[in-house]
């Protein structure tokens, strides 16, 4: 007899759309399991409170899905950082996840060349970013050891890097969508543009040791003419990847269009079962206590370098929320001057 308690309720899909969550799925038939993410004011918290070039904020907020769509998946309190460093134009990208869910993010660029690539008419993601690598760090407290994958940036976007990570570090068939644009809205102040984000993410995870091989990688060094090792691709898993290939940028950013529909859309055939959704929110983890001690790990020296009009003046680069000191006020007590 089947406990009533652990009775799956079979029901229609929401048809309002939640922003800034994540939605995680299972399709059971396909032995897949994924996440969808959906961001409103988190994105445009973050993204619009610098002036970045819109090519350099829609980057920026690809990042922002892929590590809120990876970091949501940590099993306990830590933080999932990314990071790029490249000889692109924008140099670096910073997103740092705090678990449960809180998200910051900053880049930094070179104004000149970003420039230069908008006229030339080369400002996608791939050539904004240019050639380097991608770090993903996972931070687990200061009494545990840090986790770090590294995957090549060589001139293709963050969905290239994040399935090339997946392939390599991790080994897992993945597969994954990432859209940012630009959304403008009339208020009483006029239009003003609003940015949206959103992102979907498919795993293969076959319970079977047999179904889960995957071929080898490159060998790099084998003899030429070595036959590369072939896995054929589980029936399950090109079915799963074909549907995710189908999503496009409207479906992921349509505020009318909920995850859970969405998820609907793509698998009811098979029976899609949704979990509890996460919330989101953009939120630093500034504060004017923490600059402050921050200061005061600085030399004397090098706290009066810093003295400009009189003032020490600090704006944090994910927020710009900026702080104005004294110099006494940051001073080393007498204990740690001597």
């Amino acid at each position: 007899m089947t406990d009533p308690d652990f009775v799956i309720p079979i029901r229609e899909p929401e048809q309002t759309g939640l922003d800034d969550t994540v939605l995680p799925f299972a399709v059971k038939a396909l032995d897949v399991r994924g996440r969808i993410v959906r961001l409103g004011a988190a994105v445009d918290t973050i993204l619009a409170s610098h002036d970045y070039p819109a090519p350099v904020a829609k980057l920026l907020g690809e990042a922002i899905v892929l590590t809120i769509m990876l970091g949501s998946s940590l099993k306990f309190e830590g933080r999932f950082i990314l990071q790029t460093q490249s000889d692109g134009p924008v140099r670096m990208l910073v997103v740092d996840f705090a678990s449960p869910g809180r998200v910051r993010a900053c880049a930094r660029y070179d104004a000149a060349r970003v420039a230069a690539a908008i006229a030339a008419g080369e400002a996608a993601p791939g050539k904004l970013l240019g050639h380097g690598h991608l770090a993903m760090t996972i931070d687990q407290g200061p009494e545990m050891s840090r986790y770090q994958g590294l995957v090549a940036l060589s001139g293709g976007d963050l969905e290239q890097a994040a399935h090339e990570y997946f392939a390599r570090s991790e080994q897992i068939p993945t597969r994954l969508r990432l859209a940012v644009a630009e959304e403008f809205r009339v208020g009483q102040n006029g239009a003003r543009r609003h940015w949206r984000a959103g992102g979907i993410l498919l795993q293969f995870l076959p319970s079977s040791i047999e179904r889960a091989r995957q071929a080898d990688l490159d060998p790099g060094d084998a003899p030429p003419g070595t036959t590369p090792h072939v896995v054929p691709v589980d029936e399950a898993w090109i079915e799963g990847r074909t549907l995710i290939d189908t999503v496009d940028d409207l479906e992921l950013l349509d505020p009318d269009l909920s995850s859970e529909r969405l998820a609907y859309r793509l698998f009811h055939e098979r029976g899609v079962r949704v979990f509890r959704t996460a919330p989101i929110t953009a939120q630093c983890s500034c504060s004017r206590r923490s600059v402050e001690n921050m200061l005061r790990s600085f030399s004397q020296a090098d706290r009066d370098d810093m003295v400009e009009d009189g003032q020490i003046t600090v704006t944090c680069e994910f927020c710009s929320s900026t702080y104005i000191f004294a110099p006494s006020e940051v001073a080393a007590p007498p204990s740690a001057a001597t």
